[in-house]
């Protein structure tokens, strides 16, 4: 596969459990961590995200894919606009964005930054959306 059907596949359907299976329990820590050395050797100025619903959620629709190359230089705030949107949430509908099982402390922070201090061993960025803003 290359890059560009790889980050526009669809993500699997809900399991009978109800649960659907993580990007990293789909994708062996190897191929996820030359994807990324693949992704940001072709395109440096973007940041590779997972982006996933919380296990628990119920309240939240499930996105129509899970891996998104998002510009470094985009904020918390235009990202949390962006995943609204595609979430084609109600205005009066809230959610919340965690990295690494707690809250992002800025909405101003940009992508790059966070991606420096949060991303994981294998290269991505994981980010989870809850309509609850701790786990608990």
């Amino acid at each position: 596969l290359n890059m560009l059907e790889m980050f526009t596949r669809v993500q699997p359907s809900t399991l009978s459990s109800g649960s659907v299976p993580t990007f990293k329990e789909r994708r062996p820590f190897h191929a996820r961590k030359n994807d990324v050395a693949e992704i940001r050797r072709q395109q440096p100025n973007k940041v590779p995200l997972i982006i996933e619903r919380f296990d628990g959620e119920r309240s939240l629709p499930l996105m129509d894919r899970c891996k998104f190359l998002v510009p470094d230089h985009i904020t918390i705030a235009e990202l949390m606009h962006i995943i609204r949107r595609r979430l084609q949430l109600h205005p009066e509908q809230t959610f919340f964005l965690l990295v690494n099982e707690k809250a992002i402390a800025t909405n101003s922070m940009t992508l790059s930054q966070l991606y420096q201090s949060e991303q994981d061993a294998d290269g991505f960025l994981y980010l989870v959306y809850t309509s609850q803003p701790a786990f608990g």
